[in-house]
């Protein structure tokens, strides 16, 4: 049986339509993640000739360890949300987006450049 977290007992329950909108938040979040991993093995299974193989082993486990980060930190960020608007406290600021936002760009202006070169 899971425990409950500490945060949940301190403070008062916020209005349930910001932890709805916060629980879909983290959803999408978790969806991204899927999107990132889907692609990832997505890229490796049927475009095997897109780039040398370590180039594109290398580029789908960076988009795979993006998408499990983001995963395993949507449910921390989850929390603090809901921890902050029952105390309320300001929303803490996340550097998580602006992380994952590079590596995605950075990951899709490579592969962009690999589809033209193998034209």
């Amino acid at each position: 049986m899971m425990r409950e977290p500490a945060w949940r007992k301190s403070g008062s329950t916020p209005d349930y339509r910001f932890s709805l909108a916060n629980e879909r938040t983290f959803l999408a979040w978790v969806r991204t993640s899927l999107a990132l991993i889907a692609g990832a093995l997505a890229i490796d299974q049927l475009a095997p000739g897109i780039a040398p193989t370590p180039i594109r082993i290398g580029l789908c486990v960076v988009l795979a360890v993006i998408g499990a980060g983001l995963a395993a930190l949507s449910y921390r960020r989850w929390g603090q949300m809901e921890a902050a608007m029952r105390n309320n406290r300001e929303l803490p600021f996340s550097g998580v987006m602006l992380i994952m936002t590079i590596g995605v760009a950075a990951a899709a202006l490579i592969f962009a450049v690999l589809i033209l070169v193998a034209r």
